[in-house]
């Protein structure tokens, strides 16, 4: 207990607070997801998928990155074997972009991962509501929900 008053964390400011647990739990995540031959931003790709076929632009969007940035992660998948991308029918300069079979099984497998890495929190809800109340309000003139 000592050395954690001794640290100086306590004084630190939210925003300092907030970025060195973001990191860390940024490099705790990653390390767990190498393990599984998963990417963050490829995991991101195989939860949005979950409802079905996306255009690559709507994935940028909902993602909130790049439409090259996504483009990038959609090739990688794509070799992995893990997601396919087919021209729309409707819209020829369009991609379509699906989960393949090994794509729902590594989503599947990845489901656990969260309880595996982090630390139990005290009130895992009331975090996530404050987390993405942070994240909606400082990203809202950047992102849209596409």
């Amino acid at each position: 207990m000592a050395e954690q008053e001794n640290d100086g964390m306590a004084q630190w400011p939210t925003g300092r607070l907030l970025s060195t647990a973001a990191r860390m739990v940024e490099h705790a995540w990653a390390e767990a997801l190498e393990a599984r031959g998963l990417t963050h931003a490829g995991l991101i790709v195989l939860h949005l998928l979950d409802g079905g076929p996306l255009s690559q632009t709507v994935l940028a969007g909902r993602a909130r990155v790049e439409t090259q940035t996504m483009s990038r992660t959609i090739e990688r998948l794509e070799r992995e074997g893990l997601v396919s991308r087919t021209q729309d029918a409707a819209d020829k300069r369009r991609h379509v972009v699906s989960r393949t079979a090994a794509g729902t099984r590594a989503w599947a497998e990845s489901r656990t991962l969260e309880a595996e890495v982090f630390p139990e929190l005290g009130s895992p809800d009331a975090l996530r509501a404050t987390l993405l109340e942070i994240i909606r309000t400082s990203s809202a003139s950047r992102w849209s929900d596409g």
